[in-house]
């Protein structure tokens, strides 16, 4: 069976990479029970590194809008040249709160 494919980055994720299900819309913003997406793990923190639950409800609730979003869009550039299992640290400064 073939690895499934990170929706965000377009790499696969293998088996034995980390993992995570993102909420399309923040739990606490009224997304429990809605889509969720599989990502890597680095994606998946590298989203919420850069968005806050409400940027997420509100402007961001779609793959297509995460990615074009200027951090993140430069993020998936970056971690494309990675491979499959690639894991990190996320780079550069959280958000401010």
């Amino acid at each position: 069976m073939a690895d499934p494919i990170c929706p965000l980055c377009d790499r696969p994720i293998p088996a034995d990479a980390r993992r995570s299900l993102h909420h399309l819309i923040p739990k606490l913003k009224g997304g429990k029970g809605g889509p969720t997406v599989l990502l890597h793990d680095i994606c998946h923190r590298e989203i919420h590194a850069s968005l806050s639950e409400a940027e997420l409800a509100r402007n961001y609730n779609t793959i297509e809008a995460l990615q074009t979003h200027p951090r993140l869009s430069k993020f998936i550039l970056w971690v494309r040249k990675r491979p499959p299992g690639f894991s990190s640290r996320v780079p550069g400064k959280r958000r401010k709160r």
